[in-house]
């Protein structure tokens, strides 16, 4: 069984610096046992990244969409797992006002690192939490996911404007956390071109950008945000369709 100290001691394996910024995503059943369950895969994450700053993904593009226009801060729930939607609920983290591909912070600058992402108009803008991941080189871990979860691919293919990947505007609102609601327009992501993101996994790993490790028992994909972007932007400016789907 997994504790708290077994799990900070493979982050520590993993080489993550519990000085600088970590993102994950994460699948908690891939972990295996755990003892104390999700709650303690948070806090031992709270706690490797007690002098840093830990970013974790509350997305929710499957509850606030063209059916269902209001995002809140507070409130809405996240659509991609239970340790997500411990982290937005605990106390001392800082959710971002983007109405569907929020992160909550905990740590050095997190309020300053989620600032105003719902004045952003893309999922991942250049200006967003998720363009500031690039800013600090952030360490980014994928805990028993592919690729194809890694928000932060989507990010670099919009910086680099590739084409056919938005759809239109769409009237969101946004309670933010303090309470205010104003209007939050924001196109969305159109298809599913992230299906296609581990095709570049084998290459990615020959070329050293890409890590393999463990935590509890998942497989464990790490790569820092900028060696991924210096790593893909050649490939996506030569070939822009290298993620359209077939």
């Amino acid at each position: 069984m997994h504790t708290k100290e077994t799990l900070i001691s493979q982050l520590n394996a993993l080489k993550v610096n519990p000085k600088g910024t970590l993102l994950t995503h994460l699948s908690y059943k891939s972990l295996g046992e755990v003892q104390g369950g999700p709650q303690t895969v948070l806090e031992a994450l709270l706690a490797y990244m007690q002098e840093g700053l830990l970013v974790i993904p509350t997305h929710t593009w499957a509850n606030v969409n063209t059916e269902q226009l209001h995002y809140s801060v507070k409130d809405t729930p996240c659509c991609i797992g239970i340790i997500p939607e411990l982290a937005r609920k605990r106390a001392g983290g800082f959710r971002s006002s983007h109405p569907t591909h929020s992160v909550v912070a905990f740590g050095k600058e997190a309020q300053r690192f989620i600032q105003d992402d719902h004045l952003c108009t893309t999922p991942c803008a250049r200006n967003s939490a998720w363009g500031r991941l690039l800013d600090r080189d952030a360490t980014i871990l994928l805990i028993g996911v592919g690729l194809n979860r890694d928000t932060y691919i989507h990010g670099v293919e919009e910086w680099l404007d590739i084409p056919d990947r938005l759809a239109p505007l769409v009237p969101f609102m946004c309670t933010l956390s303090d309470g205010s609601t104003l209007p939050c327009p924001c196109r969305t992501h159109k298809g599913h071109p992230s299906e296609q993101f581990p095709k570049v996994e084998g290459l990615l790993k020959k070329q050293g950008v890409l890590e393999e490790g463990r935590l509890g028992d998942a497989t464990v994909l790490k790569h820092q945000a900028k060696a991924l972007y210096e790593s893909l932007k050649p490939m996506l400016i030569e070939h822009p369709d290298l993620f359209s789907e077939r």
